[in-house]
Formats: C-alpha cells, structure tokens, sequence
C-alpha cells in the first residue's frame, strides 16, 4: 500500500492512524463512488500483514457482535472498538505490500471500513456504523483470494 492513498481517509481516519498513513508515500485516488471489482473474474491476491490485519478487525467485530446486535454495546466500547479498529487499519496501510491494481482495489474495501469506524466515532446511530464494517468483511473474501479467512459468523 505504499502507492495510494483515499482522499477519504485524510478526513475519516483518527489523528493517531491519520499521523502513520501521512508519513506513508502514497498516491490520492477518490474512491467514494467506486466499486470493488474482481481481477478479470478471479480474486485479488493478498500478502501475510493483509490477512493479519483483516483477520484482526474481524474478530474485533466477532467479539462485539452479539452485545452489538442486542444494544448491549455502551458508547465507551463503541469508542474502545474503534481505537481497535483504527490501529488494525494503521497496520494495514504501514505494512501491506500489494501489486498496485490489488491495492487500488483494497483502497476500496478499506475506505467502507473507515465510513464504519467515522460512524463509530461521530454519530448517534453506532450501531449502523458497526454494520458498515460488518459489510466490509463480507464483502472481502469475495474479492481477495485468502484462503485462511474464515468467515465472519452472525
């Protein structure tokens, strides 16, 4: 991910996980509009810090889920879950090393689980925004190939 950066993260992400993708060498690209695509019918191809980090923000969900479900989540573990989920998407911009097509495409899951976590952080409705991450991690195994992802259960 050393190539691209989202418009859309300068303005949704922390200031934390903002401060480590700005040290970052990447290039801008507007993706609010734009929908993941496969790679000529096939799944993109992942690197080891991509299912790390993936795998991190889905069993930060996995744990929540069923308070989050039953509005048992208080707004002190909406904010501790988004911390968490900021730090995973620091990670993935710092460490993911993707041919750039697969990353441009990342850019695009990634920027749905950032609008998730700015939902989190900035409106009354959390809950939605948990469902906006949810909705990303469902749609990852449909684009990239990882074939150690286990599937978020709800």
């Amino acid at each position: 991910m050393k190539h691209y950066l989202l418009p859309m993260a300068l303005l949704i992400v922390s200031a934390s996980a903002f401060q480590t993708m700005a040290t970052e060498d990447h290039h801008h690209h507007d993706v609010s509009q734009q929908q993941i695509t496969l790679n000529q019918g096939e799944k993109w191809p992942i690197d080891k810090s991509l299912h790390i980090g993936m795998s991190a923000i889905k069993d930060h969900m996995t744990r929540s889920l069923n308070d989050i479900h039953y509005d048992r989540f208080s707004d002190a573990q909406y904010s501790q879950l988004a911390v968490a989920l900021d730090e995973q998407l620091a990670y993935l911009f710092k460490h993911c090393q993707l041919p750039p097509k697969a990353d441009a495409q990342l850019h695009i899951l990634l920027a749905k689980v950032m609008r998730g976590v700015n939902e989190i952080k900035q409106t009354s409705d959390k809950k939605q925004g948990a469902i906006s991450v949810i909705q990303a991690l469902k749609a990852y195994p449909k684009y990239f190939n990882d074939p150690a992802w286990l599937s978020l259960q709800h």
